[in-house]
C-alpha cells in the first residue's frame, strides 16, 4: 500500500505547472507591444568625427556676430555693415590668432543670409565658427 502512495506522489511531482510561465510571457508581450512604437520613432545616428583639435577656445577670444530679422548685423554688440564684416574679422584674427566666432541669427532670417555671413567669416581666416540655436519650445 505504501508503494502505491509513493508512486502517486512521484508522478504528481513530475508535472510542471506552466500557468506562471504563461503569465510572465503575456506580461512581457504587453511590455514589448507598448514600447515598440517608441523605438520605431528613434533614428540611428552615426555621429561624424573630425580630426580637428578638440581644444577649447579661450572665452576672451570668442566673438559674437548677431543678425536680427531686419538684417542688421552686430559684432559683439556693435552695429557693423555686412560688407565691412570680413575686414573687421580679419583685424580681430590678427590680434587674436586662433579665435572663434559664434553666429546668432534670428529664426525668421533666410538661411542664405546666414550662410553668406558664415562664408565671410571663413574667408577672413577664422576656422572655428559656430551657430547658436535654442531648443524648440516644449
Amino acid at each position: 500500500m505504501r508503494q502505491a502512495s509513493n508512486r502517486h506522489s512521484l508522478s504528481s511531482l513530475s508535472e510542471l505547472n506552466i500557468t506562471p510561465l504563461l503569465d510572465l510571457a503575456f506580461v512581457l508581450l504587453i511590455i514589448f507591444m507598448i514600447t515598440a512604437p517608441f523605438l520605431a520613432e528613434s533614428a540611428d545616428l552615426i555621429i561624424p568625427s573630425s580630426k580637428a583639435s578638440n581644444e577649447a577656445i579661450d572665452p576672451s577670444k570668442v566673438f559674437t556676430v548677431s543678425i536680427d530679422k531686419n538684417h542688421s548685423t552686430e559684432l559683439d554688440g556693435k552695429p557693423i555693415d555686412q560688407q565691412a564684416l570680413p575686414v573687421e574679422i580679419r583685424q580681430l584674427q590678427d590680434q587674436y590668432p586662433g579665435m572663434g566666432v559664434i553666429v546668432k541669427a534670428h529664426h525668421q532670417l533666410q538661411v542664405q543670409e546666414l550662410v553668406e555671413v558664415m562664408d565671410a567669416i571663413r574667408a577672413a581666416g577664422v576656422a572655428k565658427v559656430g551657430v547658436v540655436t535654442k531648443p524648440a519650445a516644449e
